[in-house]
C-alpha cells in the first residue's frame, strides 16, 4: 500500500496588488489639494518660458556652467547657495511634518500631483469609481479599446510634455521647441525627454500608492519626526463606534456616527481604512475628511468624525485653539530659529555678493626666472569671472613687495557673464624680495563701479 503524497504549500514571498480604484470627492480639502495642482504646475510649466534681460529666466546652463535665476547669475564657485537650498528644504519638510504630519506627500508632493491629474483624465474618459470598476471586468471590446487607448495616449502626452518642460530648464525652451518640430533633439536632449516622461507615466499612470508605500523612504521614517502633538488624520473612534448601518431618519443610542458606509476606504488614494488608526501609508490628503463630512451632513450628524487632530487632542478633548498653542513647541521653535538664520544668511550674503570673482594660477613650468636688467619675473593665470549681465572693464594690480609690477597690458573687459583666463607677468626689481616664497596679491578694479572690486592672495618665487 503506497503512502499518501505530502501536501504541498505554496508561500507567495509579495502580496498581489489589488487594484485601486479611488471615488471622485468634493470638499474643502480636495479642493486645496486642486489649489495646490495648480500652482505647482502653473510654475513647473511655466518658469521656462519666462524671459529676463533677453534670456530665459530660469535655466540652468550646464555646458557653459552658469545657472540663470531671474536677476541672479550664479557660477560652480556658488554651489555654496545650493548646499544652504537644500538644507533649508530639509528642515522645511521636518517642520511640516512635525507641525501637520505629510502634509507635503498629500498636497505638493509630484507624485500625488501627477497621480491627481492622471486620474482625473481617467475619471474623463473612463467614467465614475463603479464605471471603471465595470469597464476593467468586461472582456475586451472596440470601446474598452477605444477609452483605454485614448486613456493612455492623454497620459503619454502628458508625461512628454511634462519631460520636454524639464528639459527646458537646462536647454534653453525655445531652441528645444525648434529641435522637437524637426525631431532633431541631441542625444542626451532624447534621452532625458523619454526618460522623465516615462517615470511620469509609470509613476502617475501605473504605479501609483506604490511609490508612496514601497518606494518612497519618507514613508518609512515619517513616525520618527511624529510626536503627540502632530497634526494628522484621525478617526474618532469614541465617538464612532460601535458602526452600524440605519436610516436617515432612524437614531440609535446603542450606536455610533459611523454608519461603516466605507465611504472613507473609497476615497483614499492608497486604499486604507483610516478607521485603523494611523498606517504609513497614509499620505495626509484629507480625502477620507471629505468623504466622511459628507456623509455626516446627509445624516444630521456633527462634521468631524474623521478629522485632522493630534493623539493628546484626541486623548485630552482638546479644542482647536489649544491645538494650536500647544504647535509651537521646542522642535517646531528649533527648526523655524535654524531656517530663519540660514534663509537670513543666504540672504544678506546674496545681498552683498560682488558679481565679480578671481582665480590666481601661477605657472608651475617656471618657478621664477631672471629677465633683462637682473629683473625677476613670475607668471600667473588670472581666470576672471564677470558674473554681472552688464559688460564692465577691469583693471589689475599687484602689490606686495617693492617694486614689484605687472609686465603686461593691466586692463580687461569683459562682456556679461563671461569668464576669461587673463595671462600676466609680473617682475621685481634686482635685490628686491626674499629668496623662494614671498606673498603677493593681485587687485581686480571695475573702472565703471567702485564697489566691483576683488583682491586675491598668491606666491612669487624668487630664485635661491
Amino acid at each position: 500500500m503506497s503512502e499518501p503524497a505530502a501536501k504541498v504549500s505554496v508561500i507567495k514571498m509579495y502580496q498581489a496588488r489589488e487594484e485601486i480604484y479611488p471615488r471622485e470627492i468634493q470638499g474643502r480639502y480636495t479642493t486645496w489639494r486642486w489649489i495646490f495642482v495648480w500652482l505647482t504646475q502653473i510654475v513647473f510649466y511655466g518658469l521656462p518660458w519666462l524671459s529676463w534681460n533677453d534670456r530665459q529666466a530660469v535655466l540652468f546652463d550646464l555646458t557653459a556652467r552658469k545657472f540663470y535665476l531671474f536677476g541672479l547669475v550664479l557660477w560652480p564657485q556658488d554651489f555654496i547657495y545650493l548646499a544652504l537650498l537644500l538644507i533649508v528644504c530639509a528642515f522645511a519638510l521636518f517642520l511640516f511634518t512635525a507641525v501637520a504630519g505629510r502634509v507635503w506627500c498629500g498636497y505638493s508632493c509630484p507624485q500625488t500631483v501627477y497621480t491627481e491629474i492622471f486620474m482625473w483624465i481617467e475619471r474623463k474618459i473612463e467614467g465614475t469609481r463603479s464605471a471603471r470598476m465595470r469597464l476593467d471586468k468586461q472582456p475586451m471590446s472596440v470601446e474598452k479599446f477605444t477609452r483605454k487607448s485614448a486613456k493612455h495616449l492623454a497620459w503619454g502626452l502628458v508625461a512628454l510634455w511634462t519631460g520636454f518642460t524639464f528639459v527646458g530648464y537646462f536647454t534653453p525652451v525655445h531652441e528645444l521647441l525648434a529641435e522637437a518640430a524637426t525631431l532633431s533633439f541631441g542625444p542626451w536632449e532624447w534621452f532625458w525627454v523619454l526618460f522623465y516622461g516615462f517615470a511620469t507615466y509609470g509613476n502617475a499612470g501605473w504605479l501609483r500608492e506604490q511609490v508612496c508605500t514601497y518606494m518612497c523612504p519618507y514613508a518609512r521614517f515619517q513616525s520618527s519626526m511624529f510626536d503627540s502633538d502632530t497634526l494628522v488624520i484621525t478617526y474618532d473612534r469614541e465617538r464612532g463606534e460601535p458602526r452600524g448601518g440605519r436610516s436617515k431618519s432612524a437614531k440609535s443610542s446603542s450606536l455610533g456616527d459611523c454608519i461603516d458606509c466605507s465611504m472613507c476606504v473609497q476615497v483614499c488614494p492608497t486604499g486604507i481604512d483610516i478607521r485603523n488608526g494611523l498606517q504609513y501609508e497614509c499620505i495626509g490628503c484629507a480625502a477620507c475628511v471629505d468623504a466622511c463630512n459628507s456623509v455626516m451632513d446627509k445624516i444630521g450628524a456633527p462634521r468631524g468624525l474623521v478629522r485632522y487632530a493630534t493623539d493628546n487632542a484626541m486623548k485630552d478633548k482638546l479644542t482647536p485653539q489649544q491645538i494650536r498653542r500647544r504647535a509651537l513647541r521646542p522642535r517646531v521653535l528649533i527648526y523655524s530659529a535654524i531656517m530663519l538664520v540660514i534663509i537670513t544668511a543666504s540672504v544678506v550674503s546674496l545681498m552683498m555678493r560682488t558679481p565679480v570673482k578671481m582665480d590666481v594660477i601661477r605657472d608651475r613650468g617656471s618657478m621664477g626666472r631672471e629677465v633683462e636688467d637682473g629683473m625677476i619675473e613670475n607668471v600667473y593665470r588670472l581666470q576672471i569671472m564677470n558674473t554681472d549681465e552688464r559688460p564692465h572693464k577691469y583693471k589689475i594690480s599687484v602689490s606686495g613687495i617693492d617694486s614689484i609690477a605687472l609686465a603686461s597690458p593691466d586692463e580687461v573687459e569683459l562682456k556679461g557673464t563671461e569668464a576669461r583666463a587673463v595671462p600676466v607677468r609680473v617682475r621685481v626689481g634686482p635685490g628686491k624680495g626674499e629668496k623662494g616664497s614671498n606673498k603677493i596679491a593681485f587687485e581686480l578694479q571695475a573702472l565703471d563701479e567702485e564697489r566691483l572690486h576683488v583682491k586675491e592672495k598668491a606666491v612669487f618665487i624668487v630664485p635661491r
